[in-house]
């Protein structure tokens, strides 16, 4: 029986866990008020530690005793009275109607404020309306339920340590988008983490002002989020140094989102200048076509053609590619000659349509299905995960700033422009197994021993014993040491857009990969940019068009 089923308080041992590591790594880091927690909090009464943890896991501050019902942790009422002693708590606050609200059920509600029939068969949100004019200050819970006459031995409580909490959290996770039901998840088998060595040089954050700054990005995104004007969000956006990348990384795709939001908005002046201020992936070809929008040809052309002499990606040449031939046009400058892509197989299949709803890729992998010639759905599902078992021990190899919780389903920097040359003495050791047969048995080796790991290449769900088989008999190792190299080259962007289906003649060790495409659908940027690459190296690759008989 796992520990989640056995032990009642497992999500008090996890709390401890993260304030355990946080003290071995990041003490010196740590405000007074969140050393003095972690020093205090594991004096505390059992049942007391077991409801603050109950109550940090919950959403919202403001919680009802009778709403904290734990057998493990007996009278909430008592197990309260220390967290409130130590002021991480207060009980029965002062309330805003709208926060009473929000504790009340629609009965109580009635009851409270002693509603006549009509107004208490109004929707709650009606009713807060009616009432706010008539409540404008605060008033405690237990003087609303005293005079009412109902449930006199509930309590509410205000956690006041939420704050401390959730930066702990996000020292911890180095995010804060995970949560303390990772535990959970991990405990029940759900997810399981690749173990990987932390030492300290892997500390997500190096310094306080790292987490002050991780915090003031947030604050930009969430008010950004709630609808709040870039002019006003912009001057809160921290000015950082190049010392921490994965920080840069999150500031640059926050000013790239604050780009495109100006770009919709049709403010060119303000795109442009945040897009020409942004190291984000894709920022210059967009600074390139906001500048076109705005008229100011020559000065996209400029850009363009700087661009063009070191593109950052092929994703950007292609934009690039695609832009050039309209500027030239409003300059009066001959159109550029256009490279002739690789000549590609087509397929032209006119098949009845599907009695029931379904996918056209299973259309045709049905179709096409033979027992001498199997046909997989597979789309990103196989190369990715061929290379991630290959190259297992270069993902998970322990750098500095790539893991820093046992909690990561990938490296920090998986996205990173300097992701690969990081690691450049591992990837090469695993790339220079497939000039032999090493490669088979380190795939084989790593599809057994790392079954179910979290990993940002192995789709586990899709890949199986008969599936791998098949592929490492059937594509050469030169085709994989191509894809996986295209990969690496641009992670963020070349794990997306291979075909959606492959076929493979077993007898004759060899495949080809099919991209279909329905009646009325076309092939998009980044399908066409693998096309292009697997006609150019060779690569067997068809695109499928399918049409309806009728």
């Amino acid at each position: 029986m796992n520990k989640v089923l056995e032990n009642p308080f497992y999500y008090l041992d996890n709390f401890h866990q993260v304030l355990q590591w946080i003290s071995a790594r990041y003490t010196d880091l740590l405000l007074d008020d969140e050393r003095a927690f972690l020093a205090i909090f594991p004096s505390l009464p059992q049942s007391s530690r077991a409801l603050f943890v109950r109550m940090v896991m919950r959403k919202g501050e403001y919680f009802r005793a009778s709403k904290l019902v734990y057998a493990e942790i007996g009278d909430t009422h008592a197990a309260a009275l220390p967290l409130a002693e130590l002021g991480l708590i207060e009980t029965d606050p002062a309330l805003t109607l709208d926060q009473l609200f929000e504790l009340l059920q629609k009965p109580e509600i009635g009851q409270v404020f002693e509603l006549p029939p009509a107004q208490r068969a109004l929707r709650k949100a009606d009713q807060l309306e009616a009432l706010r004019p008539l409540h404008p200050g605060e008033q405690r819970f237990s003087s609303c339920f005293g005079k009412a006459g109902a449930r006199p031995e509930d309590h509410v409580y205000h956690i006041l340590a939420q704050p401390l909490c959730d930066r702990l959290r996000l020292i911890f996770f180095g995010n804060t988008h995970q949560d303390w039901t990772e535990f959970v998840l991990s405990d029940l088998g759900i997810y399981q983490y690749e173990k990987v060595e932390f030492p300290p040089a892997a500390r997500g954050f190096r310094s306080r002002q790292d987490i002050d700054h991780y915090l003031e990005l947030a604050q930009c995104q969430q008010r950004f989020a709630n609808g709040e004007a870039l002019e006003e969000v912009l001057p809160a956006l921290p000015t950082l140094g190049d010392d921490n990348e994965w920080l840069c990384s999150r500031r640059a795709k926050l000013l790239f989102q604050f780009a495109q939001h100006a770009e919709r908005l049709r403010d060119w002046p303000l795109a442009h200048q945040l897009y020409a201020g942004c190291a984000y992936p894709g920022a210059r070809a967009r600074a390139v076509r906001v500048l076109e929008k705005d008229g100011r040809h020559a000065d996209a052309f400029s850009l363009l053609r700087l661009a063009q002499q070191a593109p950052e990606s092929e994703a950007e040449r292609q934009q690039l590619l695609r832009i050039a031939p309209r500027l030239a046009r409003q300059l009066g400058h001959a159109a550029p000659a256009r490279a002739k892509p690789a000549p590609v197989r087509r397929i032209d299949l006119n098949l009845p349509p599907p009695t029931e709803p379904t996918y056209v890729e299973w259309v045709v992998r049905e179709h096409l299905h033979r027992a001498e010639a199997p046909v997989y759905y597979v789309e990103n599902a196989l190369i990715n995960s061929l290379f991630g078992l290959l190259c297992w021990d270069a993902v998970f190899c322990a750098i500095p700033g790539a893991f820093f919780h046992p909690f990561h389903r990938g490296p920090a920097d998986l996205h990173s422009a300097d992701f690969h040359q990081r690691r450049a003495p591992q990837f090469a050791a695993c790339l220079a197994q497939l000039a032999s047969d090493g490669y088979r048995d380190t795939i084989r080796h790593n599809f057994r021993a790392k079954a179910g790991i979290q990993s940002p290449f192995v789709f586990w769900e899709t890949i199986d014993e008969e599936l791998l088989e098949l592929a490492l008999a059937c594509i050469p190792a030169s085709h994989l040491a191509c894809s996986f190299e295209r990969i690496l080259a641009d992670v963020k962007a070349n794990r997306s857009g291979f075909p959606d289906l492959i076929q493979f003649w077993p007898a004759e060790q060899r495949y080809t990969m099919i991209e279909v495409k329905g009646p009325g659908d076309r092939l998009q940027d980044n399908q066409l940019r693998w096309i292009d690459y697997c006609a150019e190296h060779q690569m067997p690759v068809a695109v499928c068009y399918l049409q309806w008989s009728d």
